[in-house]
């Protein structure tokens, strides 16, 4: 543990729900916020935390829990608020989001942050990181780990992911989720749109709307017996 890092998560002070992720999110009043990167993430990452993964604060090494990569990683308030709301980290610590003796930095560091599996920087990188945990955890025995990834729509102009995407559906990684987040921010979109894309590379998708939760969860369980899945959560336009 470094010296600025959290340690171990302890019980949270009370129990937050979705409702108070406005005002944990209200706390973090640092420079450099990336104000709608956050708030677009924010309900698919709720119901992702409260809903779907295997994972808690007591068991942020156990090997048998759910993986879940922020690639997205500018702008992380939401996911700092989800953390803290799940016990991940104390709520007090948010206040000093993005200062200099931080743990809770402008990217997500795994070493300084209970329960972030990588830290982000360059975008890019979080899909190949997922399909490369998924064959580690394979070649290990484990079959049970769910690995979920979380990037945005822009993200996919980036090479690194076209390979990643067409390896995955290739090899039938079915243990392996793709969540992107499609605020229209792409240079470069494809006739057809994001879904098309995974589709042609063999993948299960799913599109629903990224405010509807429960379209979340349907999308999140959907059966996918041997293919990877990918669910597209669109909202609103970055710059409406």
């Amino acid at each position: 543990m470094t010296a600025n890092s959290i340690p171990p998560p302890a019980a949270p002070d009370r129990a937050y729900g979705y409702a108070d992720l406005p005002a944990l999110m209200s706390l973090m009043t640092g420079d450099e916020k990336h104000g709608p990167a956050a708030t677009s993430t924010l309900d698919a990452l709720w119901v992702l935390y409260d809903r779907v993964l295997r994972v808690s604060p007591a068991r942020v090494d156990d090997p048998g829990r759910d993986r879940f990569l922020l690639s997205k990683g500018h702008g992380p308030m939401a996911y700092y608020a989800v953390l803290a709301a799940r016990g991940f980290l104390p709520v007090d610590r948010l206040s000093g989001f993005g200062s200099y003796d931080s743990p809770l930095g402008h990217h997500p560091d795994r070493t300084l942050v209970p329960g972030v599996e990588i830290g982000s920087g360059s975008l890019g990188h979080g899909l190949p990181l997922a399909v490369g945990m998924v064959l580690g955890l394979r070649a290990r025995g484990q079959a049970d780990p769910r690995v979920w990834v979380l990037v945005g729509d822009a993200e996919l102009d980036e090479g690194s992911n076209h390979e990643a995407i067409a390896f995955a559906g290739a090899t039938g990684l079915d243990r392996l989720h793709t969540l992107v987040i499609d605020n229209s921010s792409a240079s470069h979109a494809l006739p057809g749109g994001i879904a098309a894309r995974f589709t042609a590379a063999g993948w299960s998708v799913a599109t629903v709307d990224g405010r509807d939760h429960e379209a979340l969860y349907a999308a999140y369980t959907r059966p996918h017996p041997g293919r990877p899945h990918a669910v597209i959560a669109r909202v609103e336009p970055k710059n409406a």
